[in-house]
């Protein structure tokens, strides 16, 4: 088994179930066209996030890790006319990019950017007594996961989802003397994971278009 199969596989799902329209496509060549990095969602996690949402009838939805607004597209689509994505971003330049891209997807109505660090924009909601959200994705820097899914849980009811991206970092996460912040950051979220009683959560693996990952998948008791 080899990467070369792995991407040939998760084009042919893609082409069955996931294809991507030209405002996906638009959002994606954005990234280069901004000298912003490509580590967006694959079309096929995209519709994974979809498919959960629907699962859990997700109408309020809290992003961490906007990037280009592609992961945030997709969740938002499929969500009812009167929910609502916020969704984060900490790098000005990367947040005016992807405005852009929601207005093109005309979801600007349904999709609330805000600008600034995960971390003081969740004590905020925390701190305003913001509704509780129904589904949660995390997928920002990785050293201060575990905060943020605390964070997260405290703006989660019963049977909130909440996943979070690239916990298994291609099995780095298996290197006990990693000197690595991001690594080290996912293994002390994947411990928090495993020990917190007011979730119900595991880890699945990911292969793909993008490097050999995992998502963790956590249910609020």
């Amino acid at each position: 088994m080899d990467q070369q199969l792995f991407e040939k596989v998760d084009q042919y799902i893609s082409d069955l179930v996931a294809p991507e329209d030209q405002v996906l496509q638009e959002t994606i060549q954005s990234l280069d066209e901004a000298a912003m990095p490509q580590i967006s969602v694959t079309p096929t996690q995209g519709k994974f996030l979809q498919v959960m949402l629907l699962m859990c009838k997700a109408k309020r939805v809290l992003e961490l890790g906007t990037l280009g607004a592609y992961s945030t597209i997709w969740m938002a689509r499929a969500i009812p006319a009167d929910g609502k994505v916020i969704t984060v971003e900490f790098d000005p330049h990367y947040a005016s990019i992807a405005k852009q891209n929601i207005a093109k997807a005309g979801l600007s109505h349904q999709i609330d950017l805000r600008v600034g660090k995960a971390m003081d924009v969740l004590q905020e909601l925390i701190a305003h007594k913001e509704e509780a959200f129904d589904f949660v994705f995390i997928d920002a820097d990785k050293q201060p996961y575990a905060e943020y899914f605390e964070l997260a849980l405290q703006l989660s009811h019963p049977g909130t989802v909440i996943i979070c991206d690239n916990v298994i970092r291609e099995g780095k996460v298996l290197d006990k003397n990693t000197t690595d912040e991001r690594v080290k950051g996912v293994q002390r979220f994947n411990q928090l994971l495993a020990s917190n009683t007011r979730v119900e959560a595991t880890i699945m693996q990911t292969v793909g278009a993008k490097e050999y990952d995992g998502m963790a998948i956590a249910v609020m008791k």
